[in-house]
């Protein structure tokens, strides 16, 4: 298809006044770790000999489905902070030196391969909003970013901390607020994460650690968002119709974190996939029902979701009886990036760009044209976006 009929087609379909995300881009520390050698490494690097909990980590290694991480983590970083690797020693403050520093660095690659892959200057961006769980100082994150990539003094700053996995879906939501609320913006979503921060030794007191270590890895991811793109220099790719939010009473301690002498500590329980198991289609129906979609046309959306984890994906799959292939951009980037909390909604929304154009190869642009971005976070905390692609 030529250029301008693509920029005809997405014309007629952008909705004046309406948020759409104009470009994506990600960034990711230098040391990739394959699963198959994650215990062997672990175990050598904090100098453990426990043989029950290497044979659970191993166990938990195969069933997370993650098949290789970027992290910021490194044999260099163990020598020089040894401290790290030893259970109870106050290391709150090494690990945020690393962690500020890093998050930084990962968050400018981002941003700086979302402007381009954007095509506008960085003097248009007029607002930016900054994602973490890895790290904490004043003034935030959002500064050093803002003075990395050379942003007007002028630049709307919002800093989100601590949202967990929905921190993303949470910031393209406000991003959304923001464009169209003020016409002419544009917003820089990025965010950041390294897991240095609750970085531990294994030890049988804290066996659900384990679980994290088989699944989480380091990133960034950037968004450019904005309302009645200029279709001669943007590209729109996903319109943002509706975003809405819901947490679910007495469930604070389901996704628990804590910062302490030791860093973050996280325990996630048990019941998490079932909690959203039981509430996805509750909340579902609430942005389902903007566009006239009813609960037996599931299988007529693309689904963005944030992969927590196979079991979460697996619970949604069955409950709303999707194809297997609705979830297979969120378990692509499971596989690949493993959970990298906030920055993970990036990683599937791209892919969700590279079956998109598979799907026009295969005609099938009518049943997938509208679609959900959903992530799940602290509180429990559903995050949700009804969207258009705006691709096919």
């Amino acid at each position: 298809m030529a250029n301008e009929e693509i920029r005809q087609r997405r014309m007629a379909k952008a909705s004046l006044g309406k948020a759409a995300i104009l470009a994506l881009g990600k960034a990711f520390p230098h040391q990739l770790v394959m699963q198959e050698f994650l215990v062997d490494a672990y175990f050598k690097n904090t100098n453990c000999d426990d043989m029950e909990l290497r044979d659970k980590l191993t166990r938990l290694c195969k069933t997370t489905t993650v098949k290789t991480r970027y992290v910021v983590m490194s044999e260099e970083i163990l020598k020089q902070y040894p401290e790290l690797a030893v259970e109870g020693l106050p290391t709150v403050t090494q690990r945020l030196d690393i962690c500020n520093k890093a998050v930084t660095q990962m968050a400018i690659e981002a941003s700086k391969s979302c402007i381009n892959n954007w095509g506008r200057p960085i003097s248009d961006i007029t607002h930016l909003v900054y994602v973490s769980s890895s790290e904490a100082r004043l003034p935030g994150g959002d500064i050093y970013l803002a003075k990395g990539l050379g942003l007007r003094p002028e630049t709307q700053r919002i800093v989100l901390y601590f949202m967990g996995c929905s921190g993303g879906v949470a910031g393209l939501r406000v991003a959304k607020d923001i464009a169209e609320n003020n016409p002419g913006s544009r917003i820089l979503l990025a965010t950041s994460e390294t897991t240095i921060i609750g970085f531990r030794p294994p030890s049988p007191n804290r066996p659900y650690d384990l679980v994290g270590v088989a699944l989480f890895g380091d990133g960034a991811g950037a968004m450019v968002v904005g309302s009645d793109p200029i279709l001669t220099v943007e590209r729109p790719l996903f319109e943002l119709h509706t975003a809405i939010q819901h947490f679910l009473p007495d469930t604070e301690k389901i996704i628990d974190g804590k910062l302490t002498e030791e860093g973050i500590s996280f325990k996630l329980a048990r019941e998490l996939p079932q909690i959203i198991e039981d509430n996805i289609e509750d909340f579902c129906a609430k942005l389902m029902v903007n566009v006239g979609f009813s609960s037996d046309e599931y299988n007529k959306l693309f689904w963005a979701v944030h992969p927590g984890g196979p079991a979460i994906l697996n619970r949604i799959e069955k409950r709303l009886d999707l194809s297997p292939e609705k979830l297979s951009a969120s378990r692509r980037a499971l596989a690949d990036y493993g959970n990298a909390s906030s920055n993970t909604i990036v990683y599937v929304m791209e892919y969700m760009m590279q079956e998109s154009s598979k799907m026009q190869k295969r005609e099938q642009e009518e049943e997938n044209e509208w679609g959900l971005i959903l992530a799940f976070g602290p509180g429990v905390t559903f995050e949700g976006i009804l969207a258009r692609n705006l691709t096919i």
